[in-house]
């Protein structure tokens, strides 16, 4: 450990949901977290050199160290893996060097994929330091338990399954006519419409021969020589997605898969530590409330940017605790990039101070709204900057807001509600600030957010957290006596959340949205 306890960190992460993570070791606060998908760029988006200059451009000062997330060979370097690689979380697995950049000597650090997971949910976690914890890291590729002590040293405790959620994701594809999936590739979008669909299907035993597709994924030993034509002759081969028999399998393999891991987690992690979730399964909010009433575990943590959009966070927290022994950071959900106000000229629109009441009156006559304000919300989930917002009380607007959105009719569509009243409508107590758990919907009135099975994902919102926002659910229930919304990212189809106000007027015309809000206006069409 170096003899430097104030640093300026600027860690990149690699590959798809790339971007850059700014932290001040002094601080030890994160200033930045600018994704790659962001401001309209394609979802999944690669690390690239806008990112790369416009988060140098909130620096006055050259970093003291440059930090790479490690990656893995096929996409980016054929003929070496990206800095300390993809896997492994032992010393060895990280690289530390001197080099000359801009004619300046900086540290470059590297550690691999699976430690930024490990240390992305650790820094941002709300346990002290020293605390020791379980990590779960599963995602594409890794699906491996780990314990962190009160030195900091992180320890394997075993591998439960290769690919978790590849093999998810390549249940979607095999019953999409649509999809045609060459061998070892998966669609980023895949996993988050199999979760909707689950809720479709039952649970239960699974008949003989969901068994035998069930397990032949989950012990499938490399998903890297699977493709979909391999199952050609299974019955669910293109089947259909709202078929009712892959509806019932796909339900029964998500239980068996996280059922997995559960046992695994009843035999070996025994200390009742808390979990710290990482990993794109994070986002499964099925799995993250199966954890939550385990009863395995003290607590359980889940970060908004638990997927590889926290990489570079992560990678950022490893660099931190390498030079200065420092491992927690000071952040909320709103340190993405900044909105850019690009003055389109906008002939057809009336533009008004935001009063709060009158956009809750309006949304209170089922318009809908494009909401802008503040910076970017860090992950994937829109909460409250960067949302289309409309009253949740017919389930004709949830079928509106996925045509606005081009997606299928059965995505469902999340509320945001006011934290004091999240029992009076959820069956819920207390925070659930990022979107990451399942509740059974208490309030029959809510039909625009309750799914199939009864349940959906609620954000909870503090007057502390995101004051207009709070203020909007006010007034909303000040008007109707519910202080909820609907709430659902604001995005063009296939593309990251909308960041500049040329983008958010061209968005608003060509989907038919009714209005937008951004920077204390208030925007409606003629």
């Amino acid at each position: 450990m170096g003899a430097r306890v104030s640093m300026l960190i600027y860690s990149m992460k690699p590959d798809h949901d790339g971007g850059v993570a700014i932290v001040d070791s002094d601080s030890q606060e994160l200033v930045l977290a600018y994704e790659a998908e962001k401001d309209s760029f394609p979802r999944y988006s690669v690390f690239n050199p806008v990112n790369m200059l416009e988060a140098a451009g909130r620096l006055d000062r050259m970093p003291d160290v440059f930090a790479v997330s490690g990656w893995g060979k096929p996409t980016l370097a054929p003929n070496n893996s990206i800095g300390a690689g993809y896997d492994g979380v032992s010393g060895d697995h990280r690289e530390s060097r001197w080099a000359s950049v801009f004619g300046q000597r900086i540290r470059v650090f590297s550690s691999t994929h699976a430690l930024s997971h490990i240390w992305s949910s650790y820094g941002m976690s709300p346990y002290e330091q020293g605390e020791p914890c379980y990590a779960l890291v599963w995602e594409g590729a890794l699906g491996d338990f780990y314990e962190i002590d009160s030195q900091l040293d992180v320890h394997h405790l075993g591998q439960v399954m290769k690919a978790p959620g590849n093999k998810y994701s390549f249940l979607y594809s095999l019953a999409d006519p649509a999809s045609a999936l060459p061998r070892g590739h998966v669609r980023y979008s895949d996993p988050g419409k199999l979760m909707a669909l689950c809720g479709y299907g039952e649970s239960g035993t699974p008949t003989a021969e969901e068994w035998d597709l069930i397990d032949a994924l989950l012990e499938h030993p490399s998903f890297l020589d699977l493709a979909k034509d391999d199952l050609r002759d299974s019955r669910y081969h293109d089947i259909g997605l709202r078929s009712p028999a892959f509806t019932r399998l796909a339900r029964r393999f998500s239980d068996e898969l996280f059922h997995r891991f559960e046992r695994f987690a009843r035999a070996n992690l025994t200390k009742g530590y808390p979990l710290l979730v990482s990993g794109g399964c994070g986002l499964n909010c099925d799995w993250n409330s199966a954890w939550r009433s385990s009863g395995l575990f003290e607590d359980v943590f889940v970060p908004p940017c638990v997927n590889d959009t926290g990489s570079a966070i992560g990678t950022a927290v490893d660099a931190m605790r390498h030079f200065t022994g420092k491992a927690k950071i000071s952040w909320d959900v709103y340190r993405g990039q900044e909105f850019v106000d690009d003055t389109p000229d906008m002939p057809d629109v009336v533009v008004h101070d935001l009063d709060l009441a009158e956009v809750a009156d309006f949304l209170a006559r089922d318009h809908v709204v494009a909401w802008a304000n503040g910076r970017c919300e860090i992950g994937p989930r829109a909460l409250g900057n960067r949302s289309l917002l409309a009253a949740p009380f017919s389930r004709d607007m949830t079928t509106r807001l996925n045509k606005i959105k081009n997606r299928e009719d059965f995505r469902p569509i999340a509320p945001i509600c006011l934290e004091e009243d999240v029992e009076r409508h959820f069956v819920w107590r207390g925070p659930s600030p990022h979107m990451l758990y399942f509740q059974a919907v208490r309030d029959p009135g809510l039909e625009a957010v309750t799914h199939v099975d009864g349940t959906t994902r609620v954000q909870t919102v503090r007057a502390d957290q995101n004051p207009l926002i709070h203020g909007l659910l006010t007034r909303f229930r000040d008007r109707t006596g519910t202080g909820v919304l609907c709430n659902t990212s604001l995005n063009y189809h296939g593309s990251g959340f909308i960041n500049r106000t040329s983008d958010l007027y061209e968005y608003c015309k060509r989907y038919g949205v009714d209005a937008f809000v951004y920077q204390g206006r208030f925007c409606r069409f003629r």
